[in-house]
C-alpha cells in the first residue's frame, strides 16, 4: 500500500544542532533514498517562501507564506510503499524529525 509521510519540523531546529550532529542528520535523510520502499523523498524550501492560493467568488486570491501560524511547519514529504500501517510507522520512525522535536504524519494514498 502506498503512504504519504508529511514531515513537520520546528523552524530553526536544525541550525541549533552542532555541526557534526547536523551532518549526521543530513546523512540519515540522504540514506532514506537508498531504501527501495521510499518511492520519492523531497525537502521543501522554508515556509516563508510559500504562496497560498484561494478562489473566492471567482477571484484568485494569493497570500505570502503559510496560511496557519504554527510552531511546526511542513518541511518535506515522502511517498512510500509499505505492506501495512505498521511498516509505514516503522519507516516513519526512522525519519530524524520524528525524534528531533518534530512529527511525521502518515496517510494512506488514494489510488485512482
Amino acid at each position: 500500500m502506498q503512504y504519504a509521510l508529511m514531515i513537520y519540523t520546528r523552524p530553526g531546529d536544525d541550525e541549533a544542532l552542532p555541526d557534526a550532529e547536523r551532518a549526521a542528520v543530513q546523512a540519515e535523510y540522504a540514506a532514506l533514498g537508498d531504501d527501495a520502499r521510499y518511492e520519492s523523498v523531497a525537502q521543501l524550501q522554508p515556509a516563508e517562501t510559500a504562496t497560498s492560493v484561494r478562489v473566492v467568488g471567482g477571484r484568485t486570491l494569493m497570500t505570502d507564506g503559510p496560511f496557519a501560524d504554527t510552531k511546526e511547519v511542513l518541511g518535506g514529504f515522502c511517498l512510500l510503499d509499505a505492506a501495512d500501517l505498521d511498516e509505514a510507522i516503522e519507516l516513519a520512525a526512522r525519519i530524524p524529525a520524528a525524534r528531533l522535536g518534530g512529527a511525521v504524519e502518515i496517510r494512506p494514498v488514494v489510488r485512482r
